[in-house]
């Protein structure tokens, strides 16, 4: 279920002063965290190919109304941005990409769209302790532990239960926050927590409120 990435160091120099995005809603990129892609849509194409040739770094954000579908849907302020680690090309024309979640940022401004896709000057000083050595800080795991078992026999989800009690505090906290269905909005209220203990509690939270029975409308009428 979780795999422990080998920790690929980004120095702030190397962050860039425009960064092209990719709006996906309810897909979640964390620092330290890996995202398979496949990149189909032309636009998205060109966005990998440019990329490559340009640092490979790519924004993962999402639209901050999903029922938006128009071509530029607004998006929420703050996205996480990934190196492209490995890629193939299909013979169809696809890409499938792997990101590493490098640095989350802000978006300062939108700027006009270029051969398609969207590209945004980001302000990454707010979130630059990515980039920095990894502190693994204290949450209740036991607690979230507890609750994840119920969660996941209630979604149908299978799971290493070894591999999962031996995973490193962010490692865990980052895998079951990517791979969890819950809400854009969710998604979006993790990505911007501060820190560790923050997200780890917030996660916690949101899986125990899942995993509450749920009132049938009728039965509160009198």
């Amino acid at each position: 279920m979780i795999q422990e990435p080998t920790p690929i160091a980004t120095p702030p120099s190397a962050l860039p002063d425009i960064l092209p995005v990719l709006p996906l809603s309810g897909v979640l990129l964390l620092p330290r965290g890996r995202l398979p892609l496949n990149i189909f849509e032309p636009r998205y194409i060109s966005l990998v190919e440019d990329a490559l040739g340009q640092g490979r770094l790519i924004g993962i954000i999402q639209p901050s109304t999903p029922e938006d579908k128009t071509p530029v849907p607004p998006l929420y302020q703050v996205g996480c941005a990934g190196r492209i680690t490995s890629f193939n090309e299909t013979d169809d024309g696809r890409f499938l990409i792997n990101l590493y979640g490098v640095c989350r940022f802000s978006v300062l401004d939108e700027l006009p769209l270029h051969r398609g896709y969207r590209r945004v000057k980001p302000d990454w000083q707010k979130y630059i302790a990515d980039v920095g050595p990894l502190e693994e800080a204290p949450f209740d795991r036991t607690r979230l532990l507890g609750i994840l078992r119920h969660y996941f026999k209630a979604n149908g989800i299978g799971a290493d239960w070894n591999a999962v009690q031996n995973t490193t505090g962010e490692m865990l906290i980052s895998s079951l926050a990517m791979i969890c269905p819950l809400e854009p909005s969710e998604k979006q209220a993790l990505v911007e927590a501060p820190d560790l203990p923050s997200r780890a509690k917030l996660l916690t939270t949101l899986l125990e409120m899942a995993c509450l029975p749920q009132q049938d409308p009728d039965s509160a009428k009198h």
